[in-house]
């Protein structure tokens, strides 16, 4: 039977590139980067040369640069981390994180910040939520259930404007966002996008699973997770995974030099999926924005139609794709994120996720969308 993978947003294969880079750090170079000998010093400067990478592909300086084991951690270390700095204040966060940015916030003050129905952060709702005690704001770049592009700039505008009135004796006010979705297909450049705290991670873009960084610009602070040896400049303590940073590294690189390209390419499957899919379902409902998406997720409502069963339909003839985020797939729990952007309980047990990557083709998007024809049909 033809395998076809609709989900990249959850998962992507990695690269026999970032494969080759890491695989003598399985083995030949092993050794612990922390070790004062000639291998081991040799294991730290790979280390710091991928950190080097990683902090030029996102417009940083090195030590701006903390590695993770994947963008969970990282956003945990930017909310708790941040909140943990600064005990009696507030953290904001969208309405549609990804439960690694909402779950944290609840051990703190915390609101959530309404979106519109394309999912958008409403700027104008934030401002006036944002009270002298609100040291940090969340929000992603690009949602990982719908695909909506966050206008960060228009946010970072607004918070410059509330920093003046704070001036140097009131808290800071930090953003955040979690940009797991967003390197294969953007800028991630950290000055223009007017980020504090910026998370990536390695599994969304070809690299290895359980990968990933977070970039903090100098002179913020927070306090460490996880304790001990002090590593990664005392804020992820424990020995480096020198294997999966090197991966990352590369992962990113890669995800960067392809991104022109293939964020057109993408763009026009998605676009292809679309106008097909309204021609043969026409009560077919996209969610999201139409403008301000990113190109490789698309979340599509099928009125009236179980999406479990129409995924398990589709997963029997090899399409495999998602009723939602990965991370809540085991959950009985309805979407968060569409019950944000005001869809109901029917609705949102109507809806699946298809999202595209490198090796998607246009013959899989037609095969895909005559299987979904037939089925529905039926």
């Amino acid at each position: 039977m033809k395998q076809i993978y609709l989900d990249y947003a959850a998962a992507t294969p990695i690269d026999p590139m970032v494969l080759k880079k890491m695989e003598p750090f399985f083995k030949r170079q092993f050794y612990n980067p922390s070790a004062v000998y000639l291998a081991g010093r040799a294991v730290r400067q790979a280390l710091e040369d991928a950190r080097a990478s990683v902090a030029q592909n996102l417009g940083a300086r090195p030590a701006e640069i903390t590695f993770t084991a994947g963008a969970t951690e990282a956003n945990n270390l930017a909310v708790q981390g941040i909140m943990r700095a600064f005990p009696d204040s507030e953290v904001l966060v969208s309405a549609v994180e990804h439960e690694s940015v909402l779950e944290p916030a609840k051990f703190f003050r915390h609101r959530q910040i309404p979106v519109s129905r394309q999912g958008i952060v409403d700027i104008a709702k934030l401002e006036k939520m944002i009270s002298p005690r609100a040291v940090l704001v969340s929000v992603g770049l690009v949602n990982n259930e719908i695909g909506t592009v966050q206008p960060l700039r228009d946010i970072v505008k607004m918070l410059n404007r509330l920093r003046k009135l704070r001036g140097s004796q009131g808290l800071p006010l930090y953003l955040h966002s979690d940009a797991a979705q967003a390197p294969n297909y953007f800028d991630l450049h950290t000055a223009r996008l007017g980020v504090d705290l910026l998370s990536i991670n390695g599994g969304k873009i070809y690299g290895p699973k359980q990968s990933g960084a977070l970039y903090i610009r100098g002179g913020v602070r927070l306090r460490p997770l996880i304790l001990g040896g002090g590593q990664e400049n005392g804020l992820r303590s424990g020995t480096e995974n020198v294997a999966s940073v090197i991966g990352l590294a590369a992962a990113l690189d890669i995800a960067q030099e392809k991104r022109p390209a293939e964020a057109k390419r993408v763009a026009q499957l998605r676009q292809l999926f679309i106008e097909t899919l309204q021609r043969t379902f026409p009560q077919a409902v996209v969610n999201g924005s139409p403008k301000h998406s990113a190109p490789h997720i698309l979340s599509v409502t099928f009125p009236g139609i179980d999406n479990e069963r129409l995924m398990m339909e589709l997963d029997e003839r090899g399409l495999q794709v998602a009723t939602g985020s990965a991370c809540n797939a085991g959950s009985d729990e309805p979407s968060h994120v569409l019950a944000a952007i005001s869809l109901g309980a029917p609705a949102i047990r109507s809806s699946l996720r298809f999202s595209f990557g490198r090796q998607t083709s246009q013959n899989d998007i037609k095969y895909a969308l005559k299987t979904l024809s037939q089925l529905l049909k039926n």
